[in-house]
């Protein structure tokens, strides 16, 4: 027979682990969000750098029953947990570009000082290609595995061709990011189709990528956000006189040689450019002249590979001095050597 109260006491019991569970799922939300946005760069800015809206995408499905438990995992996720810190990076260093930039920005410079902390620093220019989110350590791996299975992809859409961007004039998103545009072309043509393949290949990951809006591939140097402190001052637009000598300048073209997965959060390199955790490349850049980053890449296996060789040799010497018999096979070979020069002089 059931006590008086033991049945309402277990229901409250309940409905006390029911609440606790709510209350930890949403405490390790509201972590992740906290986590990203006092990370270095600001939420607003990380939105208008890379144009990010926040609004989840639904993946295709998967046969394959890991791929399609992460994914039903990441379509569990709330709207408002698809912040993007990770994105496909298109670097751009062409010097003639680089160069064409910085006269732009001094120019704006000199006419209003106070815009030199809005400009972008230099070794970080890019074209973005895929905005995504990037957990843990493992989603970073899944992102480096899925762009390598991206390059054949690009490839087979540029048929064996490099794909160049010329970069001519200067417009604004709303008055508030500047940036340098690209000119129309087929180039464009193949810059969004990669854009789309790459999106849909890593959605088929279970990766939460891509973003609402059309794809509008564009080179920012400077964002208002970057010096939030204007607005009191009265700057809450970019004025186009700043940059009309520039409205037609053509700034040069850009090979793509290289896509970069970066983090938008993470410390960025001495050189001014991004975190990156990947690359592949899509062509040669110059010819056969390998980059910067290449260059580091294989000094570093050659160190790696100097270091392991002189390690087995030390080992090698040290297991044969060790080896039983050693010392008497020095005897041996001295005695025979002895014994022969005794019987020459004989």
């Amino acid at each position: 027979m059931e006590q008086p109260g033991v049945g309402r006491i277990n229901s409250n019991e309940n409905e006390n682990a029911s609440e606790k569970k709510k209350m930890s799922e949403e405490f390790e939300s509201n972590t992740i969000m906290e986590s990203l946005i006092d990370m270095p760069l600001a939420t607003l800015d990380i939105k208008e750098e890379f144009g990010i809206t926040d609004v989840a995408h639904k993946n295709k499905e998967s046969s394959k029953g890991n791929e399609q438990v992460r994914k039903d995992k990441r379509k569990k996720r709330k709207k408002k947990d698809y912040q993007p810190n990770y994105f496909l990076s298109i670097p751009i260093t062409n010097k003639e570009i680089t160069t064409g930039i910085k006269k732009l920005q001094n120019a704006i410079i000199e006419q209003d000082k106070r815009l030199a902390k809005t400009m972008s620093r230099d070794g970080s220019f890019h074209i973005t290609l895929l905005v995504m989110q990037l957990l843990n350590e493992d989603e970073v791996n899944i992102g480096i595995d899925t762009l390598l299975e991206l390059k054949p992809l690009i490839e087979e859409i540029l048929q064996g061709k490099h794909l160049t961007l010329p970069f001519q004039g200067v417009d604004t998103f709303e008055s508030q990011v500047g940036f340098v545009k690209l000119e129309e072309g087929d180039h464009i043509k193949q810059l969004l189709e990669i854009a789309e393949v790459a999106k849909r290949t890593f959605q088929e990951k279970g990766i939460l990528a891509g973003e609402d809006r059309s794809y509008n591939p564009h080179l920012t140097f400077m964002k208002l956000s970057k010096a939030s402190w204007l607005r009191k001052k009265g700057v809450k637009k970019i004025n186009p006189k700043l940059y009309e000598k520039f409205i037609n300048h053509r700034f040069g073209e850009e090979m793509v040689y290289r896509i970069d997965l970066c983090s938008m959060l993470k410390e960025k390199q001495s050189n001014g450019y991004y975190h990156c955790d990947s690359s592949v490349v899509i062509g040669d850049k110059n010819g056969s002249e390998p980059d910067d980053a290449e260059l580091v890449r294989l000094s570093k296996r050659l160190v790696e590979n100097a270091v392991l060789k002189a390690v087995q040799q030390y080992l090698e010497e040290t297991q044969n001095k060790n080896k039983p018999g050693d010392g008497n096979s020095v005897k041996t070979e001295e005695a025979d050597r002895n014994g022969t020069e005794n019987n020459i002089r004989k």
